[in-house]
C-alpha cells in the first residue's frame, strides 16, 4: 500500500509540473529565435547549421515541441511551428517572451535556492547591472498594458510636464510622447547601460529628456503635472516608502497626478503567482516585500494625496496601477 501511494504521489507531482514544459520550451524557442527559424518547413540539421547549435540538443527540443503541440512534422524530416497563437513573438516586438526570460533566468533559479538560503540564513544580492536590461524590457511590456490609463490622466488633466522615475528603456514614455507632442517628458534611470539604450530609442523625440540619476539625489527643476513611478517600490526599503511618497507629493503641481505601477502583496484569494512574487523579492538583501493595498492608501493620504483608484494591469502577476491626485 505504501509503494502504491508513493507511485501515486510521484505521478501526481509529474502531472502537476507538466505545464512547466510548455514554459521551458517557449523560453528556449524565444531565446534562440527557433520559432522564427521553423516558420516554414525545415530540417533540424539546417536550423542547427544556420544558428550554430548542437544538433542533438536541438533534436530533443523539437521532439518536446511536437509532443506538446508547439511544432508539427511537415514531411521529409522537416518541422514547422504550430499553434502560433500560443507562442511568444520574436525578440524586439514587445514579446511576452521577455516575461518567460525573466521567469526562467531570474525568478525560478532564485526560488530554487530557497533551501540553501533558509539553511544559511543568507539572502542573495540583486545584481542591478546584470539583470537591468531584461527587467527594463519586462517593465516596458507591462507599462504598455497600463498606458491607456496613463493616457487618460494626461488628457483629462491636460498635463504639460511628466516625470518618469525609473524609466527603463523609455518605451512607455516614448509612446506617450508620440501621443502627446505638446507635453514635455523627463525620464530618470539609475543604470547607465539602460540610460544609453533609452537615449538611442528616444533620439527622434524632441519632447523627451533622459537623465542618469539616483532617485534619492534627484530634484526636478520645476513642479510636474504628473509623476510616474513604475516597478520601483520593491527597490525601496520599507522604512523609506512613506518618506518617498511625501517627497514625490512636493514635486507635483496643485491637482497634479502621481501614478504608481507595482505588484501588490497577494492574499489567499489571489492567483498563486501573486503570492509567490513576494517570496522572490524577499530572497534578496537589496529588494523588499511588496506593498499592500492598505499601505498604498495610507502612504498617499499621509503625503496629502487623494487616492483616485487602484486598477488591474495583469491580475495573474498581481500587477496594478495606483493613481493619486494632489489635494488643492
Amino acid at each position: 500500500m505504501i509503494d502504491v501511494m508513493k507511485m501515486f504521489k510521484a505521478r501526481m507531482y509529474m502531472k502537476r509540473n507538466e505545464p512547466f514544459l510548455y514554459s521551458w520550451h517557449a523560453y528556449v524557442g524565444y531565446e534562440l529565435d527557433l520559432f522564427k527559424a521553423f516558420e516554414r518547413p525545415v530540417t533540424q540539421f539546417d536550423v542547427a547549421d544556420a544558428l550554430q547549435l548542437d544538433e542533438d540538443l536541438l533534436g530533443q527540443w523539437v521532439s518536446v515541441g511536437v509532443s506538446i503541440g508547439h511544432l508539427k512534422e511537415a514531411g521529409r524530416g522537416r518541422y514547422k511551428v504550430w499553434n502560433t497563437w500560443k507562442l511568444p513573438k520574436p525578440k524586439g516586438n514587445n514579446s511576452s517572451g521577455v516575461l518567460l526570460k525573466e521567469m526562467m533566468e531570474l525568478h525560478i533559479p532564485t526560488l530554487l535556492s530557497y533551501p540553501e538560503m533558509m539553511r544559511n540564513q543568507n539572502r542573495r544580492h540583486f545584481d542591478e547591472e546584470k539583470h537591468a536590461p531584461t527587467v527594463a524590457e519586462t517593465s516596458r511590456l507591462l507599462e504598455v498594458l497600463a498606458m491607456p490609463k496613463m493616457s487618460k490622466r494626461i488628457r483629462e488633466n491636460r498635463s504639460r510636464t511628466v516625470l518618469d522615475i525609473g524609466c527603463g528603456e523609455a518605451g512607455y514614455i516614448k509612446k506617450l510622447a508620440d501621443r502627446f507632442p505638446d507635453t514635455q517628458f523627463t525620464g530618470i534611470e539609475i543604470s547607465p547601460a539602460v540610460v544609453e539604450t533609452a537615449k538611442e530609442l528616444t533620439a527622434d523625440n524632441d519632447n523627451i529628456v533622459i537623465e542618469n540619476a539616483d532617485l534619492w539625489q534627484y530634484q526636478p527643476e520645476r513642479l510636474q503635472d504628473m509623476v510616474m513611478m513604475n516597478n520601483v517600490i520593491h527597490y525601496i526599503d520599507l522604512e523609506k516608502r512613506q518618506a518617498l511618497f511625501t517627497e514625490l507629493a512636493t514635486w507635483l503641481e496643485k491637482d497634479g497626478i502621481l501614478s504608481v505601477v507595482t505588484p501588490i502583496a497577494g492574499s489567499s484569494d489571489d492567483p498563486p503567482f501573486a503570492n509567490v512574487f513576494n517570496s522572490f523579492f524577499s530572497s534578496f538583501d537589496n529588494l523588499y516585500r511588496l506593498p499592500t493595498r492598505q499601505e498604498l492608501a495610507e502612504w498617499g493620504e499621509e503625503a496629502g494625496l487623494t487616492m483616485l483608484g487602484i486598477k488591474t494591469v495583469i491580475k495573474e502577476g498581481s500587477w496594478y496601477i495606483a493613481q493619486y491626485q494632489k489635494k488643492s
